[in-house]
């Protein structure tokens, strides 16, 4: 079958690091391919050269048998190029109508005709199976909500090549199946779908081909996934044998570092209570919407509470105020990276070094020889690629960025409790294997650990106990020795669906 998309010896480099190193692949019409690597193969980098969002030094992408010279993203979308990014492309204060339709607004006499908007849109959504309201604004959603929306704008603008870096990494089940009927469909209508993802499931059930990338080149390209194994594809992503990611051990549990009595705010108006003791890996789950965040920016004090308390180590903490929380050891790795994590536009050390500023800055001078000095130290420990310390923080991959605000943290003296939400959301086998040995270390070093994680494989195989939440309150709670997925699974499903 002759191909539609070929990537022609694609090459890009960046400061201090080879980003993609002549990669070559193509791709027929009709047809689903995997890409695979792990965290900084270069597979992101590949993806935003197909979508104009830069431009290679060398190398050409083919559409048709056409080269193509994109130098925006316009480019990328005039030749029927759509790219879902992994980091959301949307603007929040406009509603799903406004994002989906944007530059393209149906109008008369340069008046935007809103109800033929929101009609048409809704017809769009209604056609491929996406329940939202075209009137809501994107704020006010659910980053699952989100995704599947960003999803539907390959829909709106017919595009003849469709790109989704890591699709389900905010869906739920539902939404997810409703995502892979999508691309069913693409696939009969001729479309050429680049699937990013670390589910191997997901590129098992979906996919015709894959290629796998590792350190910015082309290790292979399976030109059918027919006899193809997970350990064999892990194998060629790492490099290495992977026997265990979870690498779970027991430890000694110890008193209570953290206890939350009756703690409810606007999103969560069911008061809920928990304790998480020293030594512990104490797991969150729940479906989307389910009310885990929302309980721990609750507890971290990033919303207002309406009632309840936290004590960390016995010490009452005051509601609503995250840098009292921090100051008591209590500190959070939020769900969104890029929106409440890490400070875009700055470096990988200005990252690290954030919250400690304070122990080293006296009268506000700041102590740049200090401040480097902890980043050195915290990108050896944790083992984060970059460059430098210099190096801006959107330029690493997911899973170092977690690593950087895992630092961030770790360089704060004192912590006591660390609460980590969705921690290898869009991170490779490699990583996640990585972000668990972290863990672990930081739980036998008397650290409280409670991990937040919509995947229940991840949560059943590093927690000591697990915690499940369903429809705003907590359910049920599961100690390690009563783990089954049907029974954790069986809390978290509203009742209706239970039955």
């Amino acid at each position: 079958m002759a191909a539609f998309l070929e990537f022609r010896n694609i090459t890009k480099t960046y400061p201090g690091v080879k980003a993609l190193t002549d990669v070559s692949f193509a791709v027929p019409a009709g047809s689903v391919i995997g890409l695979l690597g792990e965290n900084g193969a270069g597979k992101s980098t590949l993806i935003k050269t197909l979508g104009g969002d830069i431009v290679p030094d060398s190398g050409e992408v083919v559409l048709a048998g056409e080269p193509q010279h994109f130098t925006a993203t316009r480019d990328s979308i005039l030749a029927g190029i759509s790219v879902v990014h992994q980091e959301l492309q949307l603007v929040p204060e406009l509603t799903v109508a406004e994002n989906l339709m944007l530059g393209r607004f149906p109008s008369r006499a340069g008046v935007v005709e809103f109800g033929n908007l929101f009609s048409r849109v809704r017809a769009i959504l209604n056609d491929v199976g996406i329940d939202v309201d075209p009137r809501s604004k994107i704020i006010d959603l659910s980053i699952g909500t989100r995704q599947m929306v960003e999803i539907a704008k390959a829909a709106v603008f017919d595009a003849k090549v469709i790109a989704l870096d890591e699709p389900t990494s905010s869906l739920s089940s539902t939404e997810s199946e409703v995502l892979f009927r999508l691309v069913d469909r693409f696939r009969r209508e001729g479309k050429v779908i680049l699937y990013v993802s670390h589910r191997l499931d997901e590129i098992f059930r979906l996919c015709d081909s894959c290629v796998v990338l590792r350190d910015g080149k082309l290790i292979v390209h399976h030109e059918t996934m027919e006899g193809l194994t997970r350990h064999q594809l892990v194998r060629e992503m790492v490099g290495r044998e992977i026997q265990d990611i979870w690498g779970w051990r027991g430890r000694t549990v110890g008193e209570p570092r953290l206890s939350v009595t009756n703690v409810s705010g606007t999103k969560l108006p069911v008061p809920a209570s928990f304790e998480a003791r020293a030594g512990e890996i104490l797991g969150f789950f729940g479906l989307v919407g389910a009310g885990r965040s929302e309980l721990m920016r609750l507890v971290y004090g990033a919303d207002n509470r309406h009632s309840g308390e936290v004590r960390i180590a016995g010490q009452q903490v005051q509601a609503s105020d995250p840098r009292r929380s921090i100051r008591a050891g209590l500190v959070l790795c939020p769900e969104d990276r890029k929106a409440d994590g890490i400070l875009q536009g700055r470096s990988v050390e200005e990252n690290v070094a954030i919250s400690t500023r304070r122990h080293f800055s006296p009268f506000g001078v700041l102590n740049k020889r200090r401040e480097a000095d902890i980043a050195e130290e915290f990108i050896k420990k944790l083992r984060v690629r970059t460059p430098s310390r210099r190096q801006d923080i959107v330029n690493l991959s997911g899973g170092n960025q977690q690593k950087v605000i895992l630092s961030r943290w770790l360089a704060e003296k004192g912590v006591k409790v660390l609460i980590i939400d969705e921690p290898t959301r869009g991170i490779d086998v490699g990583a996640k294997a990585e972000i668990y040995e972290i863990l672990y270390g930081l739980a036998e070093e008397g650290m409280a650990i409670v991990v937040v994680s919509s995947e229940l494989p991840e949560v059943m195989g590093i927690s000591d106990r697990v915690i499940v939440m369903q429809s705003g309150r907590i359910s049920a709670e599961f100690q390690r020795s009563e783990f089954t997925e049907e029974s954790i699974l069986a809390a978290a499903l509203p009742d209706r669906e239970a039955a």
